[in-house]
């Protein structure tokens, strides 16, 4: 009977973890991602004046040219995969799949609902579970400090595939995208610090729990110093403008010139879900997470259920990272590009002072708030 219920409880774990991992991968990221392909090209148009994406309609169906992502899709399938002659054929075909991974692989922390009451979910009194089911791939006690082991490693997929084309504009794109990569990650790390003297803990999904309590309990109200520090700092690591020096351009073509068809698909969709799971990351950090202040309180009392509830907090986070990536969206279109110089004068001559500075505050603050 103990090995029928240990193995039952197993396979309960299993199914529950794939069913998540479907639902906030393939479902949630790969959906809002292919959706922020289409927005970011209606929203250049609206802010230059331009018709923007209009062609690719479904019969009498145009919807604002939202089925471009589509074309996107069957172009990017059925494209020529061509691979230069020189080129190092391993890394040239391992560099996407590492630019895209981490992007992915970070989400696993990421707590995107309140737990579920298993078995009570349709209970209105079912306040306090025995055994919930969280809404969060992997529960780390380390969890901020994977996301940064893991999202380092988007640094070698840049930097191999313009190692690996044998051409010397990507390579110098690839340079331009490890330089830049490594130098604000050091800034990044240094924000979250702040985050994690205020709330005592590197769990995502107890930092959701720590911002419950009110609207000023908000990483953003806080830790606002150290929300702009890891908001300029993850918007350099997706190497989007101000900070697409990678890209440039004017200067360079970038350190995916020789790729095409899928490969390029890869790199294209991979800078968009870094977005989302960014977007996601700040939202658990400085924005609530899933929560919204007195919401449990307001369920209870009008005795709904559990199922609900679960529900509604996953709407929240949903809309809560939909508009964060739409800010993002607005930043690229809204400021000029920095040069190279300036990108790494920023980095290391002002940020990353700036967040030492901020975990040196916010030290004497807690000590001081502890000490009462």
């Amino acid at each position: 009977m103990t090995l029928d219920t240990s193995y039952g409880s197993l396979l309960f774990t299993i199914i529950a973890a794939v069913v998540k991992i479907l639902a906030l991968l393939l479902g949630f990221g790969m959906g809002l991602a292919s959706i922020l392909t289409w927005m970011e090209r209606r929203q250049s148009a609206m802010m230059q004046d331009r018709l923007g994406p209009n062609r690719a309609n479904i019969g009498p169906f145009k919807m604002w040219g939202i089925t471009h992502f589509m074309a996107d899709a069957l172009k990017f399938l059925f494209k020529e995969d061509f691979v230069p002659p020189l080129a190092h054929k391993f890394f040239f075909m391992w560099a996407p799949v590492m630019s895209m991974a981490p992007a992915l692989i970070v989400a696993a922390i990421i707590p995107f609902g309140a737990p579920l009451c298993w078995g009570h979910a349709l209970d209105p009194h079912a306040t306090t579970c025995e055994t919930p089911v969280l809404f969060q791939i992997a529960r780390l006690d380390v969890g901020i400090l994977f996301y940064f082991a893991l999202s380092s490693l988007s640094v070698y997929g840049a930097t191999l595939a313009g190692w690996a084309s044998h051409n010397k504009w990507s390579m110098m794109g690839g340079m331009r995208a490890s330089s830049q990569m490594m130098s604000y990650e050091v800034t990044m790390g240094m924000a979250v610090l702040g985050s994690f003297l205020v709330y005592g803990t590197l769990e995502p999904g107890a930092m959701v729990w720590k911002q419950q309590a009110s609207l000023w309990h908000w990483g953003i109200f806080t830790q606002p110093l150290g929300f702009l520090l890891f908001l300029t700092a993850s918007i350099a690591e997706t190497k989007r403008t101000p900070f697409d020096i990678p890209e440039g351009e004017p200067e360079i073509i970038g350190y995916f010139v020789e790729y095409s068809g899928l490969r390029f698909g890869m790199f294209f969709l991979g800078e968009f879900l870094e977005i989302v799971f960014s977007s996601a990351l700040i939202v658990t950090i400085f924005l609530g997470g899933w929560s919204l202040p007195g919401l449990q309180d307001f369920w209870i009392a009008h005795g709904w259920s559990n199922l609900g509830f679960v529900v509604a907090t996953v709407l929240i986070w949903s809309a809560k990272v939909f508009l964060f990536s739409a800010f993002q969206l607005l930043i690229r279109w809204s400021l000029p590009r920095f040069r190279s110089d300036q990108l790494m004068q920023l980095g290391w001559q002002r940020l990353l002072p700036i967040s030492v500075a901020n975990v040196l505050a916010t030290a004497v603050v807690v000590l001081f708030t502890n000490s009462k």
